[in-house]
């Protein structure tokens, strides 16, 4: 019998650990090649281990909840091979161990336990707390280097998988740390710093009174993710929202004209989103400074076209799959990558570097009913399109023999940027470009 090592594998580059939700099987049970025996989460996407051979679930090295740095084995199974310890797969690359950021200096501690610099000291902190709580190698070092006691960890509001406390909830928490450490009274609180430009700003609870009735609910994982996402957004870029209303009647007689030979030729269904992508990526090209992501004061001029798409999950949450190399599909191939990816969006399925490296994003509003949006920049981009529902309204139309009224099919294009690195110029005659594309649509087009 040959034993084989199974390893956390490598989930993206800025991706070092992740957290064990649950085992899919149990020791003794046999295992198919490719068959997931758990599931796991990071902070970009939950995702699954399959079983690298066929065999029987010997060991498992770690239990729900944990935290597994990237490389290290998680499971042993056994095989019918000769007697030796096997790798499941070649072992990723070093990680390279992620420092403690620099955060701002904490106030002192009026306490008798103060160390010269101001910092409490304090011993080694448990990997687990009497309380039950994991804590990370990452969240412990920042801890002990900051002077941070396990006492005051268990005070920290933790937005991971069962409340784990993140190095963002620790990073977060440090500056507003000193008012609280605080023994001596202080004679007028000092003024609150805005933000550092490109950070999450810490956010605090805001007393919310309770009515009869009211049922409170926690949120999901994803949903924390979000939320800091977006507020990390708002907080990092200045946000413009230029819009365009655009003429899509040719794009939708021509779309009832083909979309069911387009079915039965191609077996997948026609929808508008890869129309739009197709001209998104055709107006990114005459304009690409709108596909670049800004580093400090350098900007980061991207050479491919990576289109993430947002997309709606049953549970409610948005997730942003992306299609990488937009710029390299005809329309069949931008068809083929939007079906898939929706449909393994929708149930979960996606692979974590499925939703990084995307260089632009679309939503669609309109899917919801809503006529427009001011989408929020998915960082680090610089912009997002969202396009609103398609309605027929009356319009006015330049014909050989003067202007007349009819009834078109008309949609809203909202174009945010990052006002930062995106001027409303640039910003605003994007949208223009986008909608010019989707009005000249040739009705006539073969499929």
């Amino acid at each position: 019998m040959a034993k084989v090592e199974v390893l956390m594998p490598k989930m993206g580059e800025s991706v070092a650990e992740a957290t064990v939700i649950r085992w899919l099987k149990e020791v003794g049970d046999t295992v198919e090649l490719d068959e997931p025996i758990m599931e796991i989460a990071t902070d970009k996407v939950d995702s699954e281990i399959p079983s690298p051979v066929e065999g029987v679930l010997a060991e498992q090295c770690c239990q729900a909840d944990d935290v597994v740095q990237v490389g290290s084995p998680v499971a042993y199974i056994t095989t019918d091979a000769e007697e030796k310890v096997e790798k499941a797969s070649a072992a990723p690359a070093p990680v390279k161990e992620e420092k403690p950021q620099p955060v701002a200096e904490a106030a002192p501690a009026a306490t008798n336990g103060a160390s010269s610099n101001g910092v409490a000291e304090v011993g080694d902190i448990p990997k687990r707390s009497d309380s039950g709580r994991f804590y990370s190698p990452l969240v412990r070092t920042i801890a002990k280097t900051e002077g941070v006691s396990i006492q005051e960890l268990e005070t920290i509001e933790g937005s991971g998988q069962g409340g784990r406390v993140t190095k963002s909830d620790i990073l977060n928490y440090l500056p507003n740390r000193g008012s609280e450490l605080q023994t001596a009274p202080q004679p007028v609180a000092a003024p609150a710093k805005a933000p550092h430009q490109g950070s999450t700003a810490h956010i605090g609870k805001v007393s919310v009174p309770l009515m009869p009735g009211d049922e409170i609910v926690e949120m999901d994982r994803m949903r924390k993710l979000i939320a800091e996402h977006m507020v990390m957004s708002k907080h990092t870029s200045p946000h413009v929202t230029s819009y365009v209303e655009a003429d899509v009647t040719n794009i939708v007689l021509w779309r009832n004209k083909v979309k069911d030979a387009f079915l039965k030729k191609e077996g997948e269904k026609l929808t508008f989103t890869p129309i739009f992508i197709e001209a998104l990526v055709k107006a990114i090209k005459d304009m690409p400074g709108v596909n670049v992501s800004l580093d400090g004061q350098n900007i980061i001029k991207r050479k491919s076209i990576n289109m993430g798409m947002a997309t709606a999950r049953p549970d409610g949450n948005l997730i942003v799959p992306v299609i990488k190399n937009a710029d390299q599909m005809n329309l069949l191939g931008l068809t083929k990558a939007v079906n898939d990816l929706a449909d393994r969006a929708r149930n979960n399925k996606l692979a974590p570097e499925e939703i990084q490296g995307g260089t632009y994003t679309i939503t669609n509003v309109g899917t919801f009913g809503n006529v427009m949006g001011t989408p929020i920049i998915n960082q680090p981009q610089v912009a997002i399109m969202a396009v609103g529902a398609i309605r027929k309204k009356p319009a006015v139309i330049e014909t050989p023999s003067g202007d007349a009224i009819a009834i078109r099919h008309m949609m809203f294009l909202s174009h945010s940027y990052d006002h930062r690195i995106v001027d409303g110029a640039l910003g605003g005659s994007f949208v223009r470009k986008v909608a010019d594309y989707l009005e000249n649509w040739d009705i006539n087009r073969t499929i």
